[in-house]
């Protein structure tokens, strides 16, 4: 019933507001453009457009009709990159911190996965720094993690503030050195959150560090103190202490994303699907 040859121009011809410039984009004659209008309008059994001389606008049911149409043209188009691609087999080796391989990586990866089912996917879970070292030694073709803002290498993917989380109901003893529970270096997060801390009067005391930010939260879960997470990452079981305004505010980090040199082509694919999913900008400024 919906011909996508109309569905194509019904958009088109939306958000021209007009047929003839619909019809210059198209590369089609206006009758041609008119017609395909006319025949979506009769197989659907409602009137799509308001024409006068001077204006073309939709109507309501052309406006519910403009929400489905861009849905169908999008799920054609990804199907026709999917099988019009050709097959891709090999292996890619993808370094993430665990940060993001708990929040929004599992998304992409089965995005890259449905789409291309004989690639072998390798997935290393480490602290960015030592992700660093295992792209340069070869180790990994590609990797995703933090970098401070200002730092150049890497293109940025989007942009997230940290912030202090503990146990739920927490009030932090500002009398008291802040009790800090923190990842092992080398670690992004918290080499910020040291610098930040070292710039004002608060102490600290670190009395819980690991391996990941998994363990942190597990140790802030148990009470044991205060630790720092990107605001867009949920945690559960943990929130902001009680008083978290009166703690140091922490800067912004930018997420990255960092290919070897010499790609292969399905770690090529994985890299470019990064960089057009929502992964890329969806929390810049959070």
């Amino acid at each position: 019933m919906l011909n996508p040859v109309w569905l194509r121009t019904f958009v088109t011809v939306a958000g021209c507001h007009g047929f003839s410039e619909a019809a210059r984009q198209l590369g089609l004659t206006q009758s041609s453009v008119s017609d395909h209008v006319r025949r979506l309008e009769t197989e659907v059994g409602r009137r799509l457009f308001v024409r006068d001389t001077h204006s073309v606008s939709l109507t309501p049911d052309g406006e519910a009709m403009l929400a489905h149409a861009r849905l169908i043209l999008q799920a054609m188009q990804r199907a026709q990159r999917q099988f019009r691609a050709p097959t891709l087999r090999g292996r890619v080796r993808l370094g993430s911190s665990d940060d993001i391989a708990l929040g929004p990586l599992p998304a992409v990866l089965a995005a890259f996965r449905n789409a291309h089912p004989d690639v072998e996917l390798q997935i290393t879970i480490g602290m960015t720094g030592r992700l660093y070292e295992a792209l340069d030694a070869g180790a990994i073709d590609l990797l995703i993690g933090k970098r401070r803002l200002g730092e150049r290498r890497g293109v940025p993917l989007f942009t997230g503030r940290l912030e202090w989380l503990a146990r739920t109901g927490t009030l932090v003893d500002l009398e008291q050195p802040l009790p800090l529970i923190l990842v092992a270096e080398p670690s992004v997060s918290r080499a910020v959150v040291l610098d930040t801390l070292a710039q004002t009067d608060f102490r600290w005391q670190q009395v819980c560090t690991s391996s990941s930010h998994s363990g942190c939260i597990a140790a802030a879960r148990g009470g044991l103190g205060i630790t720092v997470r990107p605001q867009y990452l949920a945690a559960r079981g943990l929130a902001p202490p009680l008083n978290a305004a009166e703690l140091p505010v922490l800067p912004d980090v930018e997420f990255i994303a960092l290919a070897a040199r010499r790609l292969s082509r399905p770690a090529q694919t994985l890299m470019q699907l990064l960089f057009d999913s929502d992964l890329r900008g969806s929390w810049m400024g959070e």
